[in-house]
């Protein structure tokens, strides 16, 4: 099964996303947003900009 991103609203009354991959596992999560349509253009700029994304390594050891 493919990945599939889960819009929902929070205890807070705040909406959110998550990234599940196939096998249900969390794999990314979503800042709090204050509409479900801003939650969603999150998803959107996630699906639009993670493809041609770079890896940068912030780790102590990088710098090292």
């Amino acid at each position: 099964m493919a990945g599939k991103f889960e819009v929902y609203e929070d205890k807070a009354g705040k909406y959110r996303f998550r990234l599940k991959a196939g096998n249900g596992e969390i794999i990314a999560v979503g800042e709090a947003y204050e509409t479900k349509a801003s939650a969603l253009k999150g998803v959107e700029s996630v699906k639009n900009n993670a493809a041609e994304a770079k890896v940068v390594d912030m780790t102590a050891a990088a710098t090292a």
